[in-house]
């Protein structure tokens, strides 16, 4: 009965890290419902931002009004800020967007620098001996912009100051619940309605947005263009920001959402199979126990 009894032990600890498992999934599920109503609004939220931006973009008759604007000749520096998880037990969900970035940076000309986000890529990257400017993690639940906000600003800085030429995006793009795409986009500098799907978040900004230049000559500013877009444009890249983080944190719960289940579901299928194994072991305990009975009464009879 040894071995019986730890296949029992095997069954009970399978069971107990089922429930983990499965207590995981409805925390996810939960988390899931509630950043996808905060993603939806920032998409349409970006998009309208995106064509009132085009629109004031427009009147510079093809120059930059505003240095965030303004396309670099030599790009001698980059920074992609990394936007990844605190925890771990999501899937792939962390390895395909470090991979999505480190890929990028081993196809780029240029040096390139991280500015991460959670602590998942920058452990990867700290042990990859990468460039690591700085780091933002312990986000508790779904951060506000105003949480946000201090990550964009600091890519802005570097940009502004030439400390970096262009800044870019490596995040999880949230599809559904079983589809998340990492991606690496660009952020700084901006892009003109021509070029918007190569923009940060350019996959969610609706296209009718980017004709919104052709009828821009129509409208008259008060102030200035330069004016408004001094107050735009960078509360335009902190939305953007907002946003792939957003979308990184719903493709995070969603992967650990679909990554517990199956957790789960491997471990009732464990268990249903080691109770097998049990129920095989008692029985042949059992016969072992009965040949023995048999055994000893035929002894006793021959006698």
């Amino acid at each position: 009965m040894a071995g019986a009894r730890d296949v029992l032990r095997r069954i009970k600890t399978v069971k107990n890290i089922s429930q983990v498992t499965r207590a995981l999934e409805a925390v996810s599920a939960s988390r899931l419902r509630q950043v996808q109503k905060a993603v939806g609004a920032s998409r349409a939220y970006s998009s309208k931002a995106f064509g009132v931006l085009n629109s004031l973009a427009g009147q510079g008759g093809g120059g930059a009004l505003h240095p965030l604007l303004e396309e670099r000749e030599e790009i001698k520096q980059v920074l992609v800020i990394l936007i990844s998880s605190d925890r771990g037990l999501a899937g792939s969900y962390n390895v395909n967007v470090i991979n999505a970035a480190t890929q990028f940076q081993k196809n780029a000309t240029m040096p390139v620098k991280y500015m991460t986000v959670g602590r998942k890529g920058r452990d990867v990257l700290y042990q990859m001996g990468a460039e690591i400017e700085s780091a933002f993690d312990n986000f508790r639940g779904t951060p506000s912009f105003v949480d946000v906000s201090p990550i964009a600003r600091a890519a802005m800085d570097a940009y502004l100051s030439g400390d970096v030429d262009e800044v870019y995006l490596a995040y999880t793009d949230y599809i559904n619940a079983i589809r998340q795409d990492a991606k690496v986009t660009r952020l700084l500098p901006m892009s003109s309605s021509d070029n918007a799907e190569d923009q940060a978040m350019g996959e969610h900004i609706d296209a009718s947005q980017t004709a919104t230049n052709a009828t821009a000559a129509g409208y008259i500013y008060e102030p200035s263009p330069e004016e408004l877009l001094k107050t735009i444009l960078p509360r335009f890249t902190q939305v953007q920001v907002y946003q792939a983080v957003l979308e990184s944190i719903t493709s995070e719960h969603s992967a650990r959402m679909v990554a517990m289940k199956n957790a789960t579901d491997n471990a009732n299928e464990l268990a249903a199979g080691l109770r097998l194994t049990y129920n095989k072991a008692r029985q042949l305990a059992v016969t072992s126990e009965l040949l023995d009975i048999v055994g000893g009464v035929e002894a006793l009879n021959k006698k």
